[in-house]
């Protein structure tokens, strides 16, 4: 039997944002886009592409290269497909202002023609969540730093961080010998200021900062322990989340705080054993329990 979530629990404004209302139709709820890597590199975005609609986004379909189409098409029923070859067919697709949120990253790749995929969407400027192999392409082509905006959502686990922001990184591993230790919190909130976008830094302390200094840590400790989330495919469920919740119409940073703690209500409400394709299938209960 489920528990009674925690902490957020009392946010009423997060709860009432979170229910769906019957005058409502599915685009009202926002059109997720989630982009794919090529054949054999699949799994990773429709992982995010589950936890964007199970969190719900009315919407959601999945890019890919032509070559990953009949992959993606023998595992996906209520997620839509479309084939996008390059950055130009990325641009016109996105020509529909009704795709609001973009997930780039899980398994994207990171050959030249991904670097200009990433460079297409952020040229866009919509809610955007940039995580793995996104952050690797930022990491390795410094001129898409320049291209973030506040309507991104960075979500780095501590190897990505360091690749990112180098330089924080190497102060917050720093042994301190003096004065007030530099912290996770410090450097989230120096590493979103400078990227000019919410950062989360991943962890059991997860860490989310705004450029304005906001911050926010989802902990997953004592009673909320999940250690379980220390499994392959996790990170993309969470990207899913938050893109989800941006198609939705949620802010950066209230997408990412809301994901984040989501995803371990998701996690100890399924226990020991958990793999990333039962993470967003818990989202119903979790939902039923904060009465939506």
């Amino acid at each position: 039997m489920y528990r009674q979530p925690r902490q957020i629990v009392s946010n009423v404004a997060m709860r009432d944002s979170l229910f769906k209302y019957a005058q409502a139709n599915k685009y009202s709820h926002g059109h997720a886009y989630i982009l794919s890597g090529p054949s054999s590199k699949t799994g990773a975005a429709r992982l995010a592409a589950r936890g964007a609609l199970r969190i719900g986004a009315g919407v959601v379909t999945v890019a890919c290269p032509p070559d990953a189409v009949a992959e993606h098409a023998a595992q996906l029923n209520a997620i839509m497909l479309t084939p996008v070859a390059d950055a130009q067919a990325l641009t016109a697709v996105l020509a529909d202002e009704r795709i609001n949120a973009i997930c780039a990253g899980p398994a994207l790749g990171l050959d030249q023609d991904r670097v200009d995929v990433l460079a297409a969407v952020l040229a866009e400027q919509r809610a955007t969540v940039v995580d793995a192999d996104g952050l690797t392409l930022l990491a390795q082509h410094p001129e898409l730093m320049g291209l973030l905006h506040d309507k991104c959502v960075l979500t780095p686990h501590a190897g990505e961080f360091a690749r990112l922001f180098p330089d924080i990184a190497e102060k917050l591993n720093a042994i301190s010998t003096k004065g007030p230790a530099y912290s996770k919190v410090d450097a989230t909130r120096e590493a979103a200021k400078r990227a000019g976008c919410v950062v989360l830094l991943k962890g059991a302390d997860t860490v989310i900062a705004a450029p304005d200094g906001r911050c926010a840590i989802n902990s997953a400790h004592y009673e909320r322990g999940a250690p379980w989330l220390a499994t392959a495919g996790s990170g993309d469920v969470l990207a899913g989340f938050i893109t989800g919740l941006m198609a939705r119409g949620f802010a950066p940073m209230q997408a990412a705080e809301t994901g984040a703690w989501l995803h371990v209500e998701c996690a100890l409400n399924f226990g020991p054993g958990l793999i990333a394709e039962d993470i967003a299938e818990q989202l119903p209960e979790v939902f039923r329990a904060l009465g939506l």
